[in-house]
């Protein structure tokens, strides 16, 4: 159809000048997408109701799996469906644990939305799926349309593994792939939003669904958020470590005040930051740049000493980085590490970019340097209050990244910003990081809680939240740590908490304060037989903590303490954890 002239009449214009005068860029999706269902409608014959919007168009059907560790996964999969629910499609959400895989060949609209936890490995979730997926009896899938969208982290070497391996598996059943595979970093939310867009464009561009009421699909961007962050204003700062202390931690309390920010116990802080100021100009001088040199940041022109201060990743090497710095240079020592696991492995740790561009000397021009540099992401801290007690605030527990590597210190970007750069009064970009995963129960049962250092925030928060319900008792805390005089975080409300028996138990390990270090794990296993009796009766455990070590020795014991206590098999034992984990009774936050 061709309009060669305005066909609206004067009255129209008028109201539609007035409606995009000041739309946001979200109203401008809905409004794209209600306009192009409206035509669908009008251009297969269907009766639109302006009052409840009701057709009678055949509804394309689709299944959304999705496989999460933090609740990513999950709050993407719900997006989708109410998008995919105003174009017409009957979209079914499904965890991956409750997902019957061998009905797969049943399937024929099919979107996965999972993420890649540690160096390529499936979540808890998705791990049977994957296995099915990849396995010798996953079934022939040609009747099936599908991609996926792969949730990862740009700092493993097996950036999104588990989502390219889902996607080439289905590939290789005969599956047709809608749209490509779809491979995000953790500044997820833009490449998300166009691969929803794109997905269910491509699968059925048909009339909106038979009950819209005004209503838009949700964004992945809401009013304050990762993409429109909040300036919360700093109400308190205290270090929480003692002089002996060789950690330097700190509490932080921020305004929400008039934000309408919400959160649960279990979400995270996410909070925007700065370079270090030292690294940055260490980088200007070594490559020569002129600090006033404009490069392109996301088609914004920026000083080249704004880009690596505010938008570029240089305190962190990531296997992505070291990756495009050889395929631009083409330095064969580089080509050696990236062959050898080991040594790179060994060179990511502690280094940074001033560190690439000293052991690999390269005459950079400006601009292809930053394109090799990752977009510098907020730094996420697990909340260390309740709203319920705190009110309008956000608290946080922020240890503080210091060290000397190569003769040269070193510094973690937000961290050293949040304890040198900021007072109070000052206002510091954040967002509220939902984690679904990581949450208290709604029946007030038994909970099992530990945690390593500031792995200790979320359950200042949970006993904090219990503490406002009315709940006493049912609750036991493991913490370790250093030092107790001078590592003991939070220990006088921890000492309130149990003297009001509102902390029914309280067990600590503090590795330095004699010969032999002493662990959480240990505290577990000599309380084993109790911990047993606790999770028999429905008691949730968790888990908060350092992801390489800790995390995998607690795990390691509780799987000995249900083998020893339960009477049971290895295999028996990792079937029991498992189910732990399915009922959402065994909960984790590492990092």
């Amino acid at each position: 159809m061709s309009i060669k002239s305005n066909p609206l009449n004067e009255k129209q214009i008028v109201a539609l000048n007035e409606l995009v005068q000041n739309v946001t860029a979200d109203q401008i999706i809905w409004l794209n997408g209600f306009l192009e269902g409206r035509l669908s409608a009008l251009n297969q014959g269907t009766t639109v109701n302006s009052k409840t919007e009701s057709i009678s168009v055949m509804q394309t059907k689709l299944t959304i799996l999705y496989g999460s560790e933090t609740g990513n996964s999950k709050s993407l999969a719900d997006i989708l469906a109410e998008k995919a629910a105003f174009k017409n499609i009957s979209a079914n959400v499904i965890s991956m644990y409750d997902y019957n895989y061998k009905k797969l060949k049943e399937e024929e609209n099919l979107a996965i939305i999972v993420s890649t936890h540690g160096e390529g490995e499936p979540p808890d979730m998705a791990e049977d799926f994957y296995k099915y997926i990849t396995g010798k009896r996953a079934p022939k899938l040609e009747n099936l349309s599908y991609s996926v969208l792969a949730l990862g982290d740009k700092s493993y070497k097996y950036f999104c593994k588990t989502g390219d391996d889902i996607y080439s598996a289905c590939k290789k059943l005969g599956a047709y792939s809608i749209v490509a595979l779809e491979s995000c970093d953790v500044d997820y939310e833009a490449k998300a939003e166009v691969w929803m867009n794109n997905f269910l464009l491509n699968l059925a561009p048909v009339a909106p669904t038979a009950k819209i009421e005004n209503e838009a699909p949700k964004s992945v961007v809401d009013e304050y958020s990762k993409r429109n962050p909040y300036l919360a204003t700093v109400l308190e700062k205290v270090k929480i470590t003692g002089r002996e202390s060789d950690k330097e931690v700190y509490h932080l309390e921020l305004s929400l005040e008039d934000s309408g920010l919400t959160y649960e116990p279990g979400d995270s802080l996410g909070i925007f930051t700065k370079n270090p100021e030292s690294l940055v100009e260490q980088i200007i001088q070594k490559t020569g740049f002129s600090p006033d040199q404009l490069v392109d940041i996301n088609n914004e022109e920026v000083s080249i000493v704004d880009a690596l201060s505010y938008h570029l990743e240089i305190t962190i090497l990531t296997f992505d980085i070291i990756r495009k710095y050889f395929e631009k240079t083409n330095n064969q020592e580089i080509g050696k590490l990236l062959n050898d696991d080991k040594l790179l492995d060994d060179y990511l740790y502690g280094h940074d970019v001033l560190d690439l561009l000293e052991d690999f000397p390269f005459d950079w021009n400006a601009n292809k340097f930053v394109e090799i540099l990752r977009a510098l992401p907020p730094r996420l801290y697990s909340i260390s209050s309740s709203l319920e007690s705190v009110g309008e605030e956000v608290h946080a527990t922020v240890s503080v990244v210091r060290y000397e590597t190569n003769g040269r210190k070193r510094l973690g970007a937000c961290s050293s910003y949040l304890a040198e750069g900021i007072e109070l009064d000052s206002q510091v970009p954040i967002y509220i990081d939902k984690n679904p995963s990581f949450k208290l129960p709604a029946n007030g049962s038994k909970i099992i809680m530990v945690g390593a250092g500031t792995g200790i925030a979320p359950y200042r928060a949970f006993m904090q939240e219990r503490e406002s319900r009315g709940l006493k008792g049912n609750s036991w805390l493991f913490f370790g740590d250093r030092r107790f005089n001078a590592d003991f975080l939070y220990q006088i409300e921890w000492q309130k908490l149990l003297k009001t028996k509102h902390l029914e138990k309280l067990d600590v390990a503090f590795s330095r304060d004699q010969k032999e270090k002493i662990y959480v794990q240990h505290k577990l296993k000599e309380n084993e037989k109790e911990i047993y009796e606790w999770i028999e009766n429905g008691a949730h455990f968790y888990l908060c903590g350092d992801m390489k070590h800790m995390a995998k020795d607690v795990n390691k014991t509780l799987l000995e303490i249900i083998q020893t206590q339960g009477g049971i098999s290895e295999e028996q034992a990792e079937k029991y954890l498992k189910n732990l984990k399915r009922e959402k009774r065994f909960q984790t936050d590492v990092y």
